[in-house]
């Protein structure tokens, strides 16, 4: 439910605005509502498990994502959406957390729960491409609103099953670092406000200046307050390692690249070449299989290269994919300007998103685990929405000249595209000046102890 949210509205942009009287600007803000809370909130959720009970929280998240899906669902307008997307992120940080939790609790025996945890993996990783085909079935036969309907009946399921199969967790004594959430939501909120105002009345409007200043000086304040709180939602201490800032870093820029993408690409095919909403969900297939195909090869390719090398090769594969997208025109035809380029961007993700997870959880304390791996989905969702509101920004400018035609349209996506391949590029400098000196001083260290002993 949670990740496919992401994206189950995304082939459903194009007549979101049109109901909606939304600009491509503006519909940014349909993803950006639900990320940016689900992002901001998602370490207050972590530790709202550990002080209320994981099942409690988990149960919580749940009713409340139900109640925000429908209210989403029966929006008349733009701003009651938005709204309701960004109760629906709220609700996503509330459960995300205590589902995985809950799992590790349900399956006690090794074996068991590894493959209970692979399964959660595996559906995790579908739900934002199944999102892509059941929001443009639903948009097809129906209506946009029933992809958000869909959750209801889910939901209503799941609360039913809670009580008779989930046990709750034991709980902690602590408090809720709410300072620090308001903080770092506000400050990744105006920021992206900022860049998307630019992109609809220009960098030099008062409003665009304002929010982007009110986002440094949110996020300055997040970093104080976070440094002096007893018990923060994101241990600075966690930073002091070159391994884990690194893997922060660069997957957060690797999703400012990444993401923006399936907001482009599916309105290209869309409004330049004519795909229905199913046609343009099925159409990103090509990446989904390959990036899927990717992880039975990952074991083998960890194991012979190590985690630094084949996150290179992966990046300068997504790279090389992302830039030959960009070259798109009006002129272009799914088979092969888009086909070919998908299939190469699919296998490098394919090989990013393992060693960025284990590499941004390496040589990390008991005690801030799940900090570590909150802060994870945070560099994920914070870099999602970002890149979404940076591109947008770029889309705008080249899309400004004239009244918009399939011409300037897709001039402007691939102008956005060559954007996400600079983010992308932005990324594998972190991993190699961050991440790669780091890991082979750790083989050094490795070798001269083995040496020794």
């Amino acid at each position: 439910m949670m990740v496919l949210d992401a994206s189950v509205l995304v082939t459903a942009l194009p007549e979101i605005g049109s109901t909606l009287h939304l600009s491509t600007a503006a519909l940014t803000w349909v993803q950006n509502a639900y990320i940016l809370a689900f992002g901001g909130f998602l370490l207050l959720g972590a530790r709202a498990g550990d002080i209320l009970g994981r099942r409690k929280t988990f149960t919580a998240g749940i009713a409340l994502f139900s109640l925000a899906s429908m209210l989403a669902g029966l929006a008349p307008s733009a701003s009651l959406l938005l709204a309701a997307r960004a109760l629906q992120g709220l609700a996503a940080a509330m459960a995300t957390p205590s589902a995985l939790a809950l799992l590790s609790v349900s399956f006690s025996e090794a074996r068991e729960r590894t493959k209970a945890i692979a399964v959660y993996s595996a559906v995790s990783g579908a739900g934002g491409s199944v999102g892509l085909i059941i929001g443009g079935l639903l948009t097809d036969l129906i209506s946009w609103r029933a992809g958000m309907f869909l959750n209801v009946p889910i939901g209503i399921a799941l609360l039913l099953m809670v009580p008779r199969y989930m046990q709750e967790t034991e709980t902690k004594a602590g408090r809720l670092d709410i300072m620090g959430a308001m903080t770092s939501v506000i400050g990744m909120t105006a920021l992206a406000f900022g860049f998307v105002q630019a992109a609809s009345v220009g960098w030099k409007a008062p409003e665009v200046w304002g929010s982007l200043a009110l986002g440094g000086v949110s996020l300055a304040a997040f970093v104080r307050v976070e440094a002096r709180a007893k018990e923060p939602i994101t241990p600075l201490r966690l930073f002091a390692s070159r391994t884990r800032s690194g893997a922060y870093l660069g997957r957060l820029l690797l999703l400012c690249g990444n993401y923006p993408i399936f907001f482009f690409v599916p309105q290209f095919l869309q409004k330049v070449l004519h795909f229905n909403s199913l046609q343009a969900g099925l159409a990103i297939m090509p990446f989904t299989v390959v990036q899927f195909g990717m992880m039975y090869a990952m074991p083998t390719l960890l194991t012979r290269f190590g985690h630094a090398k084949v996150l290179i090769a992966g990046l300068i594969i997504a790279i090389t994919g992302t830039s030959w997208l960009s070259l798109i025109s009006a002129d272009s035809s799914f088979l092969p300007h888009l086909f070919f380029p998908l299939i190469v961007m699919g296998c490098g993700a394919g090989m990013i998103f393992q060693p960025f997870t284990t590499l941004g959880l390496s040589g990390v304390e008991a005690k801030d685990a799940g900090a570590a791996s909150g802060l994870v989905n945070v560099a994920h969702q914070t870099g999602a929405s970002l890149g979404l509101a940076v591109l947008i920004a770029v889309f705008e400018t080249a899309n400004r000249p004239g009244v918009p035609t399939d011409t300037t349209f897709a001039q402007a996506i691939s102008v956005s595209l060559v954007g996400s391949a600079v983010f992308l590029t932005a990324s594998l400098l972190a991993v190699l000046f961050l991440l790669l000196p780091a890991d082979r001083a750790q083989r050094a260290v490795a070798a001269e102890t083995r040496n020794a002993s």
